[in-house]
């Protein structure tokens, strides 16, 4: 089983971070430009929250703020659930779905190195599953290696 280290050895450790003070509109267009569905929100490297779509949608829009007059610190979620990159892939997944997340932070040393999505760790667990099916495949036909 894949460990997050792994993972991001694969994917890259890029993050796209946003300050507390940015405003929603320029997280939102960092998240566009970067085709991501959340920024962390640090300041002077420690993580301080975490902004997503979802807290958009839920914070601004439906009450009535405005993008570009409201902060990031106002509205980002704060108790920032991470993983360590010596986690499991399943581990992940496991923590996204008890939490309701779609990003993880990974943390070492009290340093964020990477940012691990629902979609990459959906890629990975199909892609391990695949590699065994086959791997069966062709010990039950004969052409195990």
């Amino acid at each position: 089983m894949s460990t997050v280290r792994q993972l991001l050895q694969e994917k890259g450790f890029q993050i796209w971070l946003v300050s507390p003070s940015a405003s929603i509109y320029e997280a939102l267009q960092l998240m566009a430009d970067k085709d991501t569905g959340a920024v962390l929100v640090m300041e002077e490297g420690k993580l301080l929250g975490i902004l997503s779509e979802r807290d958009y949608a839920r914070k601004v829009v439906l009450m009535g703020k405005s993008s570009k007059d409201t902060k990031v610190k106002e509205i980002m979620t704060k108790e920032v659930i991470t993983t360590s990159a010596d986690k499991s892939i399943v581990d992940c997944m496991e923590a996204m779905t008890k939490y309701h997340i779609r990003h993880l932070p990974v943390v070492e040393s009290g340093k964020v190195v990477g940012i691990v999505t629902i979609r990459d760790v959906v890629r990975k667990l199909v892609s391990e599953q695949e590699y065994t099916i086959k791997e069966l495949e062709e010990f039950i036909s004969g052409n195990f290696r």
